[in-house]
């Protein structure tokens, strides 16, 4: 047996999760907590990251770096009231940076929280009915699910599903009110336990997204554990479910590849959450413990294949899953704007750009949620491509929402490019980034509207990601244009995702500028406005005109560049 990964020697001497946290966060003299701490942070919800714009400044001083954590919400489905959103904001202005990230999996994250600062955020979070239990670590993460604004009911359904599979999910120890709260453990209490996760958790993290067709705005295929809605009659008669799909990869490191899931078969809605448990269990007791580069879902069903693993989940089921049933995916992203709702609502789709919700010239978008959250009754949703829908809006209300969202310069004529668009955060917070990512695509964008308008292509919808590293947080490798980031203003440029999100796209070519990209794509694009058929999108263009190889090596991809002329 392989020796076991110092994270598990971590879990396993952590009392649930305790470790030494409360110690380290009365240690006033630095602004950091020691490395086993802050691996169990994770865990809480946080990561303790650092202003690399200020490293060489401070270095030069001898000063620490500037410290400060980044904490990540559970949202399960993304919905809030809003008296939560104007609790977020307060906290956001309080004990952040003053702005609120959106996030790709439907929550918030709020940087820039120093450490002084963390127990009183969380003590806020607490008090607005929501945490950041397990919102990181090795664990279940924030369940997302289809945002369907012109279904409410079935919205409903589904998100009732996001938040009961979320809870059922849930970390039973009291760690987190314990560090966050001050909450004081029960004297004589019976020892703590983890039912479902045992002392060390899972290998690594673990993704559930559910979605609706024909839309898949949750990239399904993205994540450990896929539930693909079939609707009969207006409602859901039960879930195709997908396994082992996942973004992360190394660079240089052909063992690590993104991978899409692959269908097992058809549960009924009331079987959906024991699945759910069943599927991570499998991991918790299959995955690899020894290296952390492979110890996702995606990983164990290369090594133990579909059918075995599939087998092994029937089994802890006690029955076996029914045959898949016929679906169809039409489309990834949100649905700009006005959506009229089956039930008489409307519901309005704000474009955010990159998930960045801050006050900026002609556009404050920060103020204007915030004076809009202190008299719409509806629910203000974070969708999975970084936008925020406002929902259960009424028909009489549908003038007094679009004149507030005016006059704060919310209403946004934006390209079919902008509007599928995605960044993570990249530098200069994240300490896994290699390059620039989300202050890097806004202007990248705008160069390569520029060749679209020539091309009379600006309204075309074609979907642009760009990530920082190779870990895949904005799912680039799911783009019809994808950017990986290698090193400062570097980056690998990937091509054919399907605009479905049911193909992953494939490397073509390596360690290209912003610039350089640009030159690159404008011929394609001037060859895609002259050549394509008619509804064909970007990608599949791309595909069949010889730009780039379809991908043959089943759900995944290997970092092979799609035409070999390119290697030079």
């Amino acid at each position: 047996m392989s020796e076991l990964s110092r994270n598990e020697t971590i879990k396993a001497e952590s009392n649930f999760l305790r470790g030494g946290l409360v110690k380290a966060l009365d240690q006033t003299i630095t602004g950091s907590v020691p490395e086993d701490e802050t691996q169990l942070t994770k865990f809480h919800g946080m990561y303790l990251q650092d202003d690399r714009d200020l490293r060489p400044e401070r270095a030069k001083k001898r000063m620490e770096k500037a410290f400060a954590f980044m904490a990540r919400l559970r949202i399960p489905g993304g919905s809030v009231t809003p008296a939560q959103w104007l609790a977020l904001d307060a906290i956001a202005r309080e004990r952040a940076n003053g702005t609120i990230r959106l996030t790709t999996r439907e929550t918030i994250q709020y940087h820039g929280i120093i450490k002084g600062n963390v127990r009183p955020a969380m003590k806020a979070i607490h008090a607005a009915m929501l945490d950041t239990i397990a919102a990181c670590g090795d664990v279940n993460r924030n369940v997302i699910c289809a945002t369907i604004p012109e279904h409410p009911a079935l919205h409903e359904a589904v998100l009732t599903f996001a938040r009961d599979v979320s809870q059922h999910l849930l970390p039973h120890t009291r760690a987190w009110h314990e560090i966050w709260l001050e909450e004081q453990p029960v004297i004589g209490a019976a020892p703590e336990q983890e039912p479902i996760y045992g002392p060390t958790y899972l290998p690594r993290k673990f993704k559930i997204a559910i979605a609706v067709p024909p839309r898949n705005d949750v990239d399904v295929f993205a994540h450990d554990l896929g539930f693909i809605a079939i609707v009969e009659n207006g409602k859901i008669a039960g879930y195709n479910v997908t396994i082992g799909g996942g973004m992360g990869m190394t660079h240089g490191e052909p063992d690590t590849f993104p991978r899409l899931g692959d269908v097992i078969g058809f549960c009924l809605p009331e079987q959906a959450i024991d699945v759910a448990e069943k599927v991570m269990t499998v991991q918790r007791d299959w995955g690899d413990r020894s290296s952390r580069k492979h110890a996702r879902v995606k990983y164990t069903v290369e090594r133990v294949g579909v059918d075995a693993y599939r087998a092994e989940v029937e089994t802890r089921l006690g029955y076996k899953l029914q045959p898949a049933r016929p679906y169809a995916f039409t489309r990834q992203g949100d649905t700009p704007g006005w959506m009229a709702g089956s039930d008489g609502s409307w519901t309005y789709t704000l474009f955010v750009e990159n998930g960045r919700v801050q006050d900026l010239p002609g556009r404050l978008l920060m103020t204007g949620l915030r004076e809009l959250a202190g008299w719409h009754s509806g629910r203000f949703v974070i969708s999975a491509n970084q936008n925020l829908l406002i929902t259960e809006i009424a028909e009489a209300d549908k003038p007094a929402i679009e004149a507030h969202l005016q006059k704060h310069g919310l209403i946004a004529d934006v390209t079919g490019l902008r509007w599928n668009a995605m960044a993570c955060v990249g530098l200069p917070t994240c300490g896994l980034a290699l390059a620039e990512s989300e202050r890097c695509l806004p202007d990248l964008v705008t160069q390569l509207e520029a060749e679209l308008a020539r091309h009379g292509l600006s309204k075309d919808e074609i979907c642009i990601r760009m990530t920082g590293c190779p870990n895949g947080c904005a799912r680039p490798y799911m783009a019809e244009i994808g950017f990986v980031g290698r090193t400062p203003n570097i980056y690998n440029l990937y091509l054919g995702g399907a605009f479905e999100g049911t193909r992953l796209n494939k490397l073509y070519q390596r360690d290209v500028t912003p610039e350089a990209a640009v030159a690159a794509l404008s011929p394609l694009f001037a060859a895609y406005a002259s050549g394509r058929q008619q509804g064909e999108h970007f990608s599949d263009f791309a595909i069949r005109t010889g730009v780039i190889r379809p991908t043959t090596a089943g759900n995944q991809f290997h970092e092979e560049l799609a035409a070999p002329e390119r290697a030079a």
